[in-house]
């Protein structure tokens, strides 16, 4: 599943690299790179608002002793999904207390530029690891298998729905042909629904794991 899931992400990273350099949308590979990450961040929205709200039904819907069991579980899958908003926030935090700017002058003490020796070598070893976990979490749901193994394919399935149709809202690709808009905007989420409900087969049917059974009904 790991396998299917990495080359639909591979996949989709290639097809809209070429949609945006080929009708203009993107200047160059930068510009592509900062079309990604503002998707990640508009992911990463939809998914705080969607993950206590969607955990909360699906425990709630759980009869005892299994919705005792998910309440106990449910720690893991918010610790993921803190410690990347924290990582996520660090550089933005450096940036909005003030201390750093586009204006700061670095040559003006001795001070400045140990701070910024210090910054950049904090930042260094900070991306990786950032980088890191966007990927994983992305893949893994926000290890949401902890809570149980229904639960990533489900989530994954509701998150990339929402972010279509905000892509929809905002006119997301309005400057290329209608044909392609609609491949693109309908590629992501049927694609990722198509493994999910592949996934969710494949638990049933080799495993004997069902949604209504992790409910108990």
């Amino acid at each position: 599943m790991k396998r299917v899931q990495v080359l639909r992400t591979v996949v989709g990273l290639v097809a809209i690299t070429w949609m945006l350099l080929s009708y203009g949308l993107a200047s160059d590979t930068d510009a592509v790179v900062d079309d990604r990450f503002a998707q990640i961040r508009t992911t990463l929205i939809v998914l705080a608002v969607t993950f206590p709200v969607a955990v909360a039904i699906f425990i709630a819907a759980a009869r005892p002793p299994n919705r005792r069991l998910f309440l106990r579980r449910v720690g893991k899958p918010a610790g993921a999904l803190l410690a990347l908003f924290v990582a996520l926030a660090v550089p933005r935090l450096i940036t909005g207390l003030g201390y750093v700017d586009e204006n700061t002058d670095w040559t003006a003490s001795a001070g400045r530029v140990a701070l910024l020796f210090a910054l950049g070598a904090f930042l260094l070893w900070l991306a990786p690891f950032a980088l890191y976990g966007i990927a994983q979490s992305l893949v893994h749901v926000f290890r949401t298998a902890d809570l149980h193994e229904t639960v990533p394919p489900l989530l994954a399935t509701l998150l990339v729905w929402e972010v279509t149709l905000f892509d929809v809202f905002r006119g997301a690709y309005d400057s290329v042909p209608f044909g392609v808009r609609v491949a693109f905007t309908l590629g992501a989420p049927l694609s990722v629904t198509a493994v999910a409900m592949w996934e969710l087969r494949r638990l049933r049917r080799r495993h004997g794991i069902t949604v209504r059974g992790a409910l108990l009904r």
